[in-house]
């Protein structure tokens, strides 16, 4: 590798390299302690200097250096880790660099122009190379270590590399920590001690920071049951937020993919950098906090101070900017945050070089000062330029025009507020499609009832109109501490769906995709999918109790939400839990919006909720049992295990409370919900196990605690809800048990904010990630225990030998998806299908794995063998081989006696193994996923399974003469490198001719008139010749001529073709003890596995 040209020391008190070459201008190096020899004590040295210190002359075993012989000042130009790639080097300048030299004058101009051209080198391959992070060279030399040290397959990409100490028990070893796409990594090396360390991402059980008195801060990893810490990084957090993306990136690539796609930033796994990964986290945190679409990329951020006109002063903060909206964040403590669509900004004023401020100029007559901008100039450019504003003087001359224009709409909307829905750019609404919530429908308000609860909502409407007259309305309204108090005293009914879709961003997505609904509606009008048939299951279940889905048009307008989003997202389809929650929404939404809060909720808010696994419910009761630790220590004492709280609360987070709460309160926990996301249900469980401390704690057994919270449930009401009798769904059996006490919903969700609301959303998502990773990998192992379960049943291995197996089988399915995003692998994984078929391997899979764990290495990676063991063992014959077929394989060959090990050998050569074309071609799997399951054929399969008789030696067939011919190749091939090889050759070779014998033997009995002897012997004679001849072909040689002999057996032959039955040939095989003492001999399962184990990796690297 060329390197920069750096003036180095040449004489040094170690002597730490030894010359290989030189001349005139050049000298070729290499490091003490390489190559030839180990260098003794100062190999030692030199080794552990080139780990612990950071320069490429300490690190390359070669290097060249370039001067001139009257300078005693010396130049490092390239570096290699072998000799080969040195020597390439040293060649090239050889041939294109010495004849040059001559022809200067000065030693300053030889050295000007060698370090010319060396930088030429270095910029020319920079061209080519991946784009590499922020100091090219140092990232030049450490993907030169890397590479060297852990021979990682070459498509494998370094992301960054640290230096840091990693402690093995309780002794440091300093040394590099690398990340790179699928593997972290490390290497130290310190006086002869060297310690390597490879983990893939999909491996860790655990990823956090940590601190205990020995280390006051670390990074600890957990992966196969073993803790890992890396402490004395200088950037920890950075360290950290990477290696959190990379096991994120690895977790959704690898098992969430349902996720996955939505993700376009990390799509290529050979063009991550640590850049990238960091911008992309960078962005997530802004999407999350902002509500906006997925699409939205955080690309600036600027300091600045916006004027807040309802406080009368200037708060600091922080401008963000996305493709196509404006936000801003304070940092001060007042919560106060806007958020911009691009398309509702009209102008922009020229900036103000005084006091560098930018005035932006947005529908309904408002505008946002923001001053102190370090580059107002060109932010405000780049809004023009994205809102698609010209900033000539013309156009400055024709705002008062806009704003005039824009005034006479707001007029029209404040005297017409039911239009409002257009300034969010609605299109009107397919006549099929509900455009009024159903509660409008079913209870409409009476103005002239002046009860208290109505007069309550009138105050509540009121408080909030006062609110937008100060605050603003609509998408650009100010977000402060008062919106959420107003939130947490109840959202008047009137508002609860406008604000609905402000809060969680659903008003940008209905604005953005004008008339998609209703395309969805009509596209998927009269499908009949899996997710259909459900949702036709579940329809009537869905607040049974309410009038607006006793009747055909709240029953329709869920039909047509459930079935648009089933359409929208087939990967997720339809889930159990949908239906409550769309069922609420319908009543305070109109049916597109109640389509738009759907998809919030399913893809932003409540990420991995719906889907087969429920990973994200599961998550959040991870994250759920942790607050519980932090904040009920004293529950905790008496609690120990706090999985009870996880079942119970479940239907919690996968329905708002709406499932266990009445209606009329519930929605106030959805209220809160849509401002504060899945923090407000977190705070709202704690409060709720607070509330009943001393009854849980006093409590016997689970079902005790249950029903205590089940009667605290019943009891919670809401005594402003202005909801009639017939609408509300306390039930009568239970008002007269619950009747000495209530507790009222705002009073609860007040106390939820007054002792929980520390509770930073940050730290939430922070938990989301760490808890995720163990939740996916209990998932995973479940599986695993599951599939180890039913294959145990069928082969002798013991529980820790399949464990293993198991784990070499799943790594090898991953091996395929590492480096590419098409890999059919990927494809085949679906984690919502029968354990067995979860991993499966195809052929080229299959191949490698193979070829490293059958016992007596007759299989290559490439051989037609193994294409035929594949065939043999995928017994539905879809192109696929699943653990239970490949572990019954493998055990037939380790511990089957010598007929099953034979019997095995003997079907390799028969159809369908056989017979089937020879070009590698595997049918294609068929179509999986969530599709209309065929049940009568899943029924139909397990029955045949359970009726399925063993197979005995009588119900094999014959073996024709180019089967039989490849069968002998096959025992040679397994024979080959045997100490015993020719002894076995000569074996096989005598039970070849005796067997033709007999069989030309019977033939002449059969036949009543024998024809001339000459004609039939000659064709035995040939055979027998074909079969000793065979016993020194070579197994590589036996192999490609297969694929010939299988084909050239032409139908000519047929009238004279011989056969054998497998008892004919096991029966002369028993004969020779040779043979059977080579299968009978027991194999050291242990040692092959661990074998496997370490070459896995390298196959995969040299292929």
């Amino acid at each position: 590798m060329w390197l920069k040209p750096e003036e180095i020391l040449l004489k040094n008190a170690f002597k730490l390299w030894v010359t290989e070459k030189d001349n005139e201008y050049f000298v070729l190096q290499r490091r003490r302690g390489y190559g030839e020899g180990g260098g003794g004590l100062t190999g030692l040295l030199v080794g552990t200097l080139d780990t612990v210190l950071d320069s490429t002359s300490k690190v390359a075993p070669y290097r060249i250096l370039h001067h001139t012989p009257d300078s005693q000042v010396y130049w490092s130009i390239a570096c290699g880790v072998t000799k080969e790639e040195i020597f390439q080097h040293w060649d090239w300048l050889q041939q294109n660099i010495m004849r040059t030299l001559s022809v200067f004058d000065s030693s300053e101009d030889i050295t000007s122009f060698v370090q010319g051209k060396i930088r030429g080198l270095i910029a020319e391959e920079g061209k080519t190379s991946l784009v590499l992070e922020d100091d090219p060279e140092k990232f030049r030399e450490a993907l030169l270590r890397f590479e060297k040290w852990f021979e990682l397959p070459p498509e494998e990409k370094l992301v960054t590399y640290y230096s840091c100490s990693y402690w093995k028990g309780k002794v440091p070893c300093q040394g590099w920590l690398y990340l790179s796409t699928n593997f972290l990594c490390f290497y130290s090396y310190l006086l002869g001690a060297e310690v390597k360390l490879v983990i893939s991402w999909d491996e860790i059980w655990r990823l956090e920071k940590t601190s205990n008195v020995i280390l006051t801060e670390s990074i600890h990893v957990l992966a196969h049951g073993e803790d890992h810490y890396f402490s004395m990084l200088l950037h920890l957090n950075e360290t950290f937020v990477i290696m959190e993306q990379l096991a994120d990136y690895s977790i959704k690539r690898l098992f969430d993919k349902e996720a996955f796609q939505r993700t376009p930033a990390l799509s290529d796994p050979l063009q991550i950098t640590k850049r990238g990964l960091e911008a992309h986290a960078k962005s997530e945190q802004f999407r999350t906090f902002f509500r906006l679409p997925k699409e939205e990329n955080l690309l600036e951020v600027h300091e600045s101070f916006l004027w807040v006109p309802f406080s009368h002063f200037n708060t600091l903060g922080k401008i963000c900017l996305s493709e196509n909206y404006l936000c801003f964040a304070s940092q001060d403590g007042s919560q106060c945050h806007i958020i911009i669509p691009m398309r509702e900004v009209v102008n922009v004023e020229k900036p103000d070089s005084s006091s560098r401020a930018l005035t932006v100029c947005v529908r309904g007559k408002r505008a946002l000062r923001f001053s102190e901008v370090r580059d107002y100039q060109r932010l405000a450019n780049t809004i023009r330029s994205r809102c698609g504003i010209s900033a000539s003087p013309q156009h400055s001359a024709s705002s008062e025009a806009i704003r005039g224009e824009c005034q006479s709409l707001i007029n029209h909307f404040e005297d017409n507020p039911e239009d409002v829905t257009l300034m969010v750019g609605q299109k009107d609404s397919s006549k099929a499609v509900s455009t009024e919530a159903l509660m409008t429908v079913f209870h409409p308000q009476d103005v002239e009832n002046l009860d208290p609860k109505m007069l309550k909502e009138k105050m509540k409407e009121q408080s909030w109109n006062i609110h937008f007259s100060e605050y603003g309305r609509g998408t650009s309204m100010f977000f402060t501490r008062k919106t959420r108090d107003l939130i947490v005293r109840g959202v008047p009914e009137a508002l609860r769906g406008e604000l609905w879709m402000l809060f969680s961003g659903a008003v940008n997505d209905m604005a953005t995709h004008p008339g998609y609904y209703t395309e969805l509606v009509e596209q998927s009008l009269g499908t009949s999918t899996l997710a259909t048939d459900e949702i036709e299951r579940d329809l009537h279940r869905s607040l049974p109790e309410h009038p607006a889905f006793q009747s055909d048009t709240g029953i329709s307008a869920l039909r047509r939400v459930l079935t648009a989003y089933a359409c929208r997202n087939p990967k997720i389809g339809y889930c159990q839990a949908m239906n409550i929650l769309t069922s609420v929404l319908l009543l305070y939404a109109k049916e597109e919006e109640a389509f738009w809060l759907l998809v919030a909720v399913c893809e932003r808010m409540l990420p991995d909720y719906f889907n087969r696994r429920i990973i994200g419910a599961l998550v959040d009761q991870a994250v759920f049992e942790d607050l519980i630790r932090d904040n009920l220590p004293q529950l905790v004492e008496h609690m120990t295990d706090l999985s009870f709280f996880s079942s119970v609360s479940l239907s919690w987070f996968l329905t708002l409370f709406i499932s266990v709460l009445p209606i009329e309160s519930a929605v106030n926990v959805v209220d809160c919900f849509f401002y504060d996301g899945i923090k407000a249900i977190l705070q709202l469980g704690l409060a709720v196990l607070d509330y009943n401390m001393d009854a849980l704690i006093s409590c016997h057994d689970d079902a005790e605690a249950v029903t205590i919270l089940n009667k605290f449930f019943d009891s919670v009401t809401n005594k402003d809800s202005p909801l009639p009798p017939t609408v509300q769904q306390a039930s009568v059996g239970n008002n007269d048990k619950a009747s000495h006490f209530s507790v009222d919903i705002s009073e609860l969700i007040r106390e939820a904010y007054e002792k929980y609301g520390s509770i930073r959303s940050e730290e939430v998502e922070s938990s989301r990630k760490r808890n995720k990773l163990y939740v996916i990998q209990t998932l995973e192992d479940t599986t695993k225990q599951n599939v180890i379960r039913v294959v145990s049943q069928d082969v002798r291995f013991n529980a820790s030998q399949l464990d293993e197996l198991y784990n070499l089988f799943k790594r090898q399915h991953f091996l395929s998806c590492y480096w590419t995003m098409k890999s059919p692998a990927l494809l085949h994984h679906d984690p919502s299908l029968a354990y067995l078929e979860q991993y499966q391997l195809g052929f080229q899979q299959f191949s490698l794995l193979f070829s490293l764990l059958e016992p007596w290495a007759f299989c290559t990676t490439k051989s037609t063998l193994s294409l035929w063991v594949f065939r043999l063992i995928d017994e539905n014959q879809d192109g696929l081989v699943n653990f239970k077929e490949f572990c019954c394989a493998l055990d037939t060959l380790y511990s089957g006696s010598f007929t099953n090990k034979l019997k095995f050998l003997f079907k390799l050569h028969l159809p369908p193994a056989f017979d089937l074309p020879e070009d590698g071609v595997i049918k294609k799997s068929p179509e999986r996923g969530r599709g209309k399951v065929d049940l009568q054929a899943y029924l139909k399969q397990w029955q045949n399974e359970i009726l399925k008789k063993e197979e005995t030696i009588k119900d094999l067939p014959r073996i024709n003469q180019t089967q039989f011919i490849q069968f002998s190749k096959t025992l040679y091939n397994i024979f080959h490198g045997d100490p015993e090889e020719e002894l076995l050759y000569r074996a096989v070779a005598h039970v070849t001719s005796l067997l033709l014998r007999m069989e030309e033997v019977g033939r002449r009995l059969q036949e009543p008139s024998s024809p001339p002897e000459s004609a039939k012997p000659a064709n035995t004679a040939a055979a027998e010749e074909s079969s000793t001849e065979e016993a020194s072909t070579t197994p590589e040689s036996s192999d490609t001529s297969s694929s010939h002999n299988s084909q050239d057996a032409g139908p000519d032959l047929t009238e004279t073709e011989w056969s054998f039955s497998f008892e004919q040939v096991l029966a002369s095989l028993l004969n020779e003890p040779a043979i059977v003492s080579f299968f009978d001999r027991p194999v050291d399962i242990q040692a092959k596995v661990a074998q496997a184990r370490v070459a896995q990796l390298k196959l995969k690297a040299n292929k």
